[in-house]
């Protein structure tokens, strides 16, 4: 397996006056984020494609004020809304999957790939063939299809560049080390809103609590995803195949000020630690101008100021989705593909009020169970077996929430 190691993360001395940019999942938090950086930043970059889920207006607007040459918008019936509101401007547009992959094939110096869950695997893997770029805000591609993606930026020949800030502050980290003296790799987790809570009130939690994140403003996915620990676990994974490590060379600590990003021990005793203040700024910007370092209107870190950082271990008895994600990692096989499409149902559940907090652990575990037979074996798994198996997992978990629903106190049902 090709991961990232000292030789492969070596990026292009040279450094384009103007990058070309395109941007999948243009309308989303890291889109968002992006979208800033590019605009403060007219004279480094050109937009080249913006892509959005449904967002049209959004999607119309931050192509006109980058003059973007292309805007995709994935549900193939907005079309019409689209070209209205792009008329006159002479940005092309198209809507489906097709046109969201042909953004991600257009020819740009780097593609941000911040399409949301399993969904942006395929325009991501379109984005890795063309062999440029890709700073990679998706971690679901390598949870679903780690290998799979992996050989493809290898055959590519394509610049990979970790974006999620944990990520990113590792390929930091690792500047110039020899993997061979590395021991051990680990990534900080906030513990999300319900860290001190006793298990007895977890099973309360509505959706307006858990999207009140202490530290991070993210999506709503990604932020139920860290009060549930998920986004830890999915981390892991995606850890695990970026860099040429074992599984157990990989931990988790919680870190409730999210200063600390990530930390890699060395085998001399030595630790390598990146700090920020939490704004996904940071990171993407890293992504969009590697090797070189642009400014960010981000906060400054003032270490006398905060005065303390503190750290423990994360609780894998009241958080049990990191618990799951962990064994996935350690089963291997479609396992992390299958839990990663049950999470995603469960948490849209959990959002639309038909499933209690503690049920989006319950629902991955059981369907990873109803699922096992299809989890085992080989991990050199083609695309169309690893959509099959995200299609099969997210039918079992839809089957499987109605019955878990019922088991729910009735103060969630009207909560």
């Amino acid at each position: 397996m090709t991961r990232l190691t000292p030789e492969t993360r070596q990026a292009s001395a040279a450094v384009d006056a103007v990058r070309r940019v395109s941007v999948l999942g243009a309308t989303g938090s890291v889109g968002q984020s992006t979208l800033d950086l590019l605009a403060r930043n007219r004279d480094r970059f050109e937009v080249v494609a913006l892509t959005a889920h449904r967002d049209v207006e959004a999607l119309a607007r931050a192509a006109i004020d980058l003059d973007a040459r292309f805007a995709a918008v994935a549900d193939a019936s907005l079309l019409s809304a689209l070209r209205e509101r792009l008329s006159g401007s002479g940005i092309a547009c198209g809507a489906g999957d097709a046109a969201v992959i042909q953004a991600a094939e257009m020819d740009a110096d780097c593609v941000v790939a911040g399409i949301s869950g399993a969904a942006g695997l395929k325009p991501t893997l379109a984005a890795v063939a063309q062999g440029r770029r890709v700073a990679l805000a998706n971690k679901e591609c390598l949870v679903c299809a780690g290998p799979l993606f992996m050989q493809a930026v290898t055959r590519a020949g394509t610049e990979l560049l970790p974006v999620d800030s944990e990520h990113s502050a590792v390929f930091q980290a690792l500047a110039g080390a020899e993997i061979a003296d590395v021991e051990s790799i680990v990534l900080t987790a906030s513990g999300g809103p319900f860290r001190t809570w006793e298990a007895g009130r977890l099973a309360a939690v509505t959706p307006e609590q858990a999207l009140c994140h202490p530290n991070w403003s993210m999506g709503r996915k990604i932020t139920i995803d860290s009060a549930t620990l998920m986004n830890k676990g999915l981390e892991l994974i995606e850890a695990y195949h970026l860099f040429p490590v074992a599984p157990e060379q990989l931990d988790v600590v919680v870190h409730p000020q999210s200063i600390v990003h990530a930390l890699v021990a060395y085998r001399d005793g030595s630790v390598m630690a990146q700090l920020a203040c939490p704004d996904m700024r940071t990171p993407i910007a890293l992504g969009l101008s590697w090797p070189a370092r642009m400014p960010v209107p981000t906060k400054r870190l003032d270490l006398v100021a905060l005065s303390q950082l503190t750290f423990e271990k994360p609780d894998e008895a009241r958080f049990r989705c990191l618990a799951l994600a962990k064994a996935a990692l350690a089963a291997g096989g479609l396992a992390p593909t299958i839990m990663n499409a049950a999470n995603e149902v469960a948490v849209a559940a959990f959002l639309d009020g038909r499933l209690g907090f503690l049920q989006i652990a319950e629902l991955v575990e059981q369907t990873l169970e109803a699922a096992e037979p299809d989890a085992a074996g080989s991990a050199a798994f083609d695309l169309e077996t690893i959509i099959a198996a995200d299609a099969m997992a997210r039918r079992r978990a839809s089957e499987l929430a109605p019955v878990l629903l019922r088991r729910v106190r009735p103060s969630l049902h009207s909560a």
